[in-house]
């Protein structure tokens, strides 16, 4: 668990207490450039040797995995949308055009690794650990099944496998961290729609390609998950979009379920010894007739 449950934190790894680590890294997803490959939930897949979700189309455009899942750590989403031609009011702009007046908007979604990580948070067994890295991790091997840190996540991200119950989810490649290479996903993306590397640097580089697309015209392009001061403390997986949070299936004001656990507690604490006093008091009359 970090020291803070709320706020800016300024080095998580440290306050995990790695002496000495790396600095912080994590991705950028751009999804103006996303063509909605897959190439990314293949690739990790691949790497982590998850079991595939099946080949059956949903009925929800062209994804066949509906989700982020125990299984699928990366999700590419397709979303399919009406827009003003440009020149008529609209943006215009976006990833598979608008000249039928329809526009696709694609996205690969993944564990957000937040600087608060209320997942984190709430394991009983230390499954769950912040790496060197800045990241978190669950160690299957740890995990007992609970499923506390599935209802404790804000996006969604955590799930139990069917048949294991155990909890999965993205490691950022935690072992090909350790070994200098850059996540499976990253690799294998084609357009660089999903950029790794220093989070700090990927925060400057993420605004200088917003006021990019600004300058083109696409102004509802925005940043979501890079703001340290956010409900979770930033993240460490953010994203560039083109719509609002909730068009993405995004929460658009996160916050990091546990942030009221030590009022919680307080008031938890206060109203037990309220009880105590009570009984004795009640005890104490009770003696005296």
């Amino acid at each position: 668990m970090t020291g803070r449950l709320f706020g800016p934190e300024a080095d998580v790894a440290a306050d995990a207490g790695w002496d000495g680590h790396p600095e912080r890294v994590g991705f950028f997803t751009d999804t103006s450039v996303c063509i909605g490959c897959k190439a990314c939930e293949v690739a990790c897949k691949e790497w982590n040797h998850n079991p595939e979700d099946g080949i059956e189309l949903l009925g929800l455009s062209y994804d066949n995995t509906g989700g982020l899942s125990a299984s699928t750590w990366r999700h590419v989403a397709f979303i399919e949308q009406t827009v003003a031609p440009v020149g008529a009011g609209g943006d215009g702009g976006g990833a598979g055009g608008d000249r039928a007046g329809v526009r696709w908007l694609m996205s690969s979604d993944v564990c957000k690794h937040c600087t608060h990580a209320a997942c984190l948070d709430v394991c009983p067994t230390g499954a769950i650990f912040r790496t060197e890295f800045a990241t978190v991790v669950v160690q299957s091997d740890v995990c007992n099944g609970c499923g506390y840190c599935v209802s404790a996540c804000p996006y969604g991200v955590i799930a139990q496998r069917e048949g294991d119950g155990r909890a999965w989810k993205c490691t950022l490649c935690y072992d090909r961290l350790g070994a200098g290479l850059e996540p499976a996903c990253a690799m294998a993306c084609p357009t660089q729609s999903i950029q790794f590397g220093p989070l700090d640097e990927l925060r400057e580089r993420a605004a200088r390609r917003v006021d990019e697309l600004h300058a083109r015209g696409t102004s509802a392009a925005r940043l979501y998950g890079e703001n340290p001061d956010d409900g979770v403390g930033g993240t460490g997986a953010f994203f560039l979009l083109l719509d609002e949070p909730e068009v993405y299936g995004l929460p658009p004001d996160p916050v990091v379920t546990t942030r009221d656990l030590p009022s919680m507690y307080r008031h938890a604490a206060a109203a037990a010894a309220t009880l105590l006093v009570s009984a004795v008091a009640a005890a104490l009359v009770g003696r005296r007739r």
